[in-house]
């Protein structure tokens, strides 16, 4: 193995996973280790529900994203979410519209293809979730999530041709699936704005993944069940002292699948996003017991995807 691993090196990759868990100096450019994400904040009465509990419990969120998508939202929903996001000073994410688990895959729902549910299958659905972005970035948009290495190479040439914000965070998904220094490296390189990785991921591999790649990694800390159900809210002051500048994100456990989102599950999806603050509240606690002097990011930070209203 010597060979590989010396050759990986020469090139600037870590040659193994990091065992000795080194500490990241890298940092948010306003010098914080962490920010909070909220996910699956699905419509405007989620975010008002989300900030309604960060005000509750004392704590800060920097991010919110959304599973279903801008499709699924109509104009004055979306910019309900942007004034909302705005006046707050955070980030909101809508997710791209049309993708491989709605459309009319075969394989998507087969055992073994479940993991395309996120690409886009042909040309016309990159063109429908790219036209999906524009709609967002129009209603006031910042932020949106892709799955699909065509559709960021895409966005990230048409922010470069004036076409779209330049100031977009290209935001990539957990479904993307990129496991490892090289691949995430690859996406960096193609525009990806921030990172979230495989639930699964060990710290280790964490560490090496930071070595390899500079924008920030999107983290669960505690995870939706069909993303594994994994709660891992001990490992956090590890996680920002090893893979710093990291957005701590807290889906769920045992939670239902909402997506897509809608006026019939409504209800289900504000009650899960307050429950979601309420376990940051539990991870915060644990942040100032064990890593008390770990650097928060502010609201408002330049670099945060906030709407524009």
């Amino acid at each position: 193995m010597k060979t590989v691993r010396n050759f990986l090196q020469s090139k600037g990759y870590p040659p193994s996973d990091l065992r000795d868990l080194p500490t990241s100096q890298k940092r948010f450019p306003d010098g914080a280790q962490y920010r909070i994400e909220i996910p699956s904040t699905e419509g405007p009465r989620a975010l008002a529900a989300v900030l309604e509990a960060a005000q509750r419990y004392g704590v800060t969120i920097h991010r919110v994203s959304q599973g279903s998508g801008i499709w699924m939202l109509t104009d004055d929903e979306i910019r309900e979410m942007c004034r909302l996001g705005a006046e707050a000073g955070i980030e909101v994410s809508l997710f791209v519209g049309p993708r491989a688990a709605w459309s009319t895959s075969a394989q998507v729902r087969s055992s073994a293809g479940a993991n395309l549910g996120a690409r886009l299958r042909g040309m016309d659905e990159v063109v429908y979730a790219t036209e999906d972005i524009i709609r967002g970035c129009e209603l006031g948009l910042r932020s949106v999530l892709v799955a699909d290495e065509g559709q960021l190479w895409l966005v990230n040439e048409m922010k470069k041709a004036g076409e779209l914000p330049a100031d977009l965070v290209v935001k990539i998904s957990v479904q993307m699936g990129a496991a490892n220094p090289i691949s995430i490296k690859l996406l960096e390189d193609l525009g990806a704005g921030t990172y979230n990785t495989p639930t699964d991921m060990t710290l280790p591999q964490m560490a090496a993944i930071r070595a390899a790649i500079d924008i920030p990694l999107d983290v669960y800390v505690e995870a939706p069940d069909d993303f594994g159900g994994f709660v891992r809210h001990y490992e956090v002051p590890e996680l920002i002292r090893v893979a710093a500048p990291v957005y701590v994100k807290l889906g769920l456990r045992n939670a239902a699948n909402i997506y897509p989102s809608g006026v019939h599950i409504e209800e289900l999806a504000v009650k899960q996003s307050q429950e979601r603050v309420h376990r940051t509240a539990l991870v915060m606690n644990i942040i100032k017991r064990y890593a008390g002097d770990a650097v928060m990011g502010e609201l408002g930070a330049g670099d945060l995807g906030i709407p524009v209203v």
